[in-house]
């Protein structure tokens, strides 16, 4: 049977050639049954980024990539909007990157990590486009399901997004080291190495996030309520037409999960969307983001601007970030736009907007570069 790629995407988004010949590439590997991109689809390190890719009888850890159980997790916090004053929180957010000076092995414990190499890391964002986000609700769309999760609009949120950062790292250049891009078959002994330290990973990379929620909260002086978290860079084993299968998301949320964020660039919205509708077609996954435009080292060279014109954004939310590259590479010029692959997501009937949240500030890091 020829397994032929899918694109869930209208002709109005921006998938570049790259990307889909990356997808297309990767459909014909051993073992595909499966591969689906997403609006967000992007190009990679060979293999592109938002997508899903379906296995029978082995599984390609390369695809995964390093940043294992990378996801994002949503809060409510008890601080009411309008008595909060953004240039004091503003103000408050630092000495967050360095290492947490709590009980480790007691965090640990708590998430199932069982590997301690790594706790230095344990509560950080990390580089790249991670961050934490302060967040309001800007419209409701769906009132009965937003009151259904608990959820108020007079209320602050706070968005994270992080992964297992030099642990999965770690886990993913072992594997590289021994066996380059190949797959490793079902079952034998160095798929059960891989998973074990994968499981490991992900755990780690929940125990991250959780971490950052509670050091960013304490700074600020907030008490949160977890509402949901979502994982987009996972290898998961499952059952497809009576046959086990691996399920490969590289930049794509679980859609047989219940209600999953899709945020845009720190200059624009976040969506909160309920899954629905036929799972199937898009392999039950679903865009993570608004997905790369621009590569990294190319959008110096495309703004025409000075790093204070990124301190603000167009909606008028503040970005903390002093490493200089950085402030570049992640402007909000170098992503999609994000209605547009929300827009193609609801045109194939895969979700239904809950509520759109707007960013207040948006935290990268305080360390210059």
């Amino acid at each position: 049977m020829v397994n032929k790629p899918k694109i869930i995407a209208s002709d109005k988004s921006w998938i570049e050639g790259e990307a889909i010949q990356q997808l297309e590439n990767t459909s014909k590997l051993p073992g595909m049954v499966r591969s689906v991109g997403m609006p967000d689809l992007h190009p990679g390190k060979g293999h592109p980024i938002g997508a899903v890719f379906i296995t029978k009888g082995l599984f390609y850890p390369y695809l995964i990539g390093n940043d294992i159980g990378c996801g994002m997790a949503l809060h409510q916090l008890d601080q009411l909007l309008r008595k909060t004053k953004l240039e004091k929180l503003v103000k408050t957010l630092s000495d967050l990157e360095g290492p947490w000076g709590g009980d480790r092995r007691a965090l640990r414990e708590e998430y199932k990590v069982k590997n301690d190499r790594f706790d230095e890391s344990l509560g950080t964002i990390g580089g790249g486009n991670h961050f934490a986000e302060f967040l309001s609700v800007d419209k409701v769309f769906d009132q009965k399901g937003f009151s259904e999760m608990g959820l108020d609009k007079r209320n602050l949120f706070l968005l994270v997004h992080s992964g297992s950062r030099a642990y999965g790292e770690s886990v993913l250049r072992k594997v590289v080291d021994q066996f380059k891009a190949a797959p490793l078959a079902s079952g034998s002994p160095e798929a059960e190495d891989y998973l074990n330290a994968h499981h490991d990973a992900r755990a780690w990379a929940k125990a991250n996030r959780a971490l950052i929620v509670r050091r960013f909260l304490e700074r600020a002086g907030y008490i949160g309520r977890k509402v949901l978290e979502v994982e987009h860079n996972t290898l998961d084993s499952s059952t497809l037409e009576g046959e086990m299968v691996w399920f490969h998301r590289k930049g794509a949320a679980p859609s047989d999960q219940g209600p999953i964020v899709i945020p845009g660039s720190r200059g624009s919205y976040t969506y909160l969307v309920k899954p629905t509708g036929d799972m199937e077609r898009s392999a039950w996954s679903l865009a993570h983001g608004a997905g790369r435009k621009w590569k990294r080292a190319d959008v110096r060279a495309k703004l025409n601007c000075k790093v204070e014109d990124l301190v603000q954004t167009p909606l008028g939310s503040r970005v903390i970030c002093e490493d200089k590259a950085l402030m570049f590479e992640e402007a909000p010029q170098a992503y999609k736009k994000i209605e547009q692959v929300i827009q193609d997501l609801m045109d194939h009937g895969l979700i239904e907007i809950v509520a759109r949240f707007r960013p207040l500030v948006t935290y990268k890091t305080r360390r210059k570069g």
